[in-house]
């Protein structure tokens, strides 16, 4: 019988070779409960924690992630406006999770409302995490999967981002950057320069929701209450009111509160804007706890609130509309623009009118 024969070294490494090679391409599984330095090294273990935490999450096309960018269309974003909107934010709030939210879902909703307040229908988003050494895997794959959530909720794309690992003590646990892109349609034109003397204000709810819960979630106060943060994508209900009303100007309310945001506006359009007092809506527990430390709803930071400016004879079209969306049902008109005073804000109380100027600093610190 002819001798069978055997298989040359060549074939042997040759094979060898090829399940090495699929067992690399294969997406790797994380190993240890915690963050180390090593995942943020730029090998084996980053590009595992990619694949199963970030990766799985998002439901990213893997091979996408090969380039250091994502690539996108140009054709889609000129058929649904003529400019783009592009903004950036970072988000270092302490604690990781709050009642109603989590820095996760506040790092979608917030970039998503800065584009949307622009009249943008936001788009795609990036994600940049800095994480401290010893953060629970289980912590992570929480907040990344709120994030994937959320930006499925409010019909975004996360395409691209970063992972930086740093030592113990570098960093508060996690923080997230993200960017954001979206599209204007053409007819929409609101901006920062865009209020009217005699247009007319709306806000969409109530004041301080966000700061309040932040406030007792740090259980330093060692006080029960139903505060949940207000965290929310307002896109949704820009859209519905943008449809049929000429908005002027939009802004969300965040760091610094209404007061905050009407100075800014105020000064940008050069007009004097006046708020009625009585008309701010704020729940009564978020007013007690305002009270109790001394805190004005009106500097306290919010994260699905806005102002709106409309023309006068738009302000009843566009307080309905805002009624009408789950995210609206409490908006109330709160002020008008006047054209004398440029640049100042003023509120009518019950004793006369004062001037509401803007803090030197953030009453309660790292809420965003």
């Amino acid at each position: 019988m002819p001798e069978r024969s055997k298989p040359s070294l060549q074939s042997k490494h040759s094979s060898h070779f090829a399940r090495i090679e699929r067992a690399r391409r294969k997406p790797g599984r994380v190993q240890g409960p915690c963050v180390d330095l090593a995942h943020g090294g730029g090998g084996k273990a980053m590009r595992d924690l990619i694949d199963d935490v970030i990766v799985s999450a998002f439901g990213t096309d893997r091979q996408s992630l090969q380039d250091d960018q994502a690539r996108i269309a140009l054709a889609p974003l000129m058929a649904t406006g003529d400019r783009l909107a592009f903004t950036t934010d970072s988000y270092v709030v302490t604690p990781l999770f709050f009642p109603g939210s989590d820095i996760g879902k506040l790092a979608v909703n917030g970039t998503v409302n800065d584009l949307a307040v622009s009249g943008a229908k936001p788009m795609y988003l990036s994600c940049g995490l800095v994480i401290e050494e010893g953060l629970s895997l289980e912590i992570l794959r929480r907040v990344v999967g709120s994030m994937a959530e959320a930006a499925q909720a409010a019909g975004v794309t996360i395409v691209t981002g970063d992972t930086k690992v740093v030592p113990r003590g570098q960093c508060d646990q996690l923080f997230i950057n993200t960017a954001g892109i979206g599209v204007i349609p053409t007819e929409r034109n609101p901006h920062a320069q865009g209020i009217l003397p005699g247009d007319v204000l709306l806000v969409n709810g109530t004041l301080g929701d966000h700061a309040a819960a932040i406030l007792l979630a740090r259980g330093e106060l060692q006080l029960e209450s139903a505060i949940t943060s207000d965290c929310a994508a307002l896109h949704g209900l820009i859209d519905s009111v943008c449809g049929e009303v000429d908005v002027h100007a939009m802004r969300d309310i965040t760091r610094g509160g209404l007061s905050a945001v009407l100075n800014e506006l105020a000064m940008a359009s050069e007009v004097g804007l006046v708020v009625d007092e009585t008309a701010l809506p704020v729940r009564a527990d978020v007013r007690g706890l305002c009270e109790l430390l001394g805190f004005d709803p009106v500097h306290m930071a919010n994260e699905g609130k806005l102002v709106m400016a409309v023309a006068a004879a738009d302000a009843q079209r566009a307080l309905a509309l805002m009624r009408a969306h789950p995210l609206g049902q409490d908006s109330a008109i709160i002020g008008v623009a006047r054209d004398n005073l440029p640049g100042m804000v003023t509120l009518q109380t019950a004793l006369g009118e004062r001037i509401l100027d803007m803090l030197v600093g953030e009453p309660v610190p790292r809420i965003c």
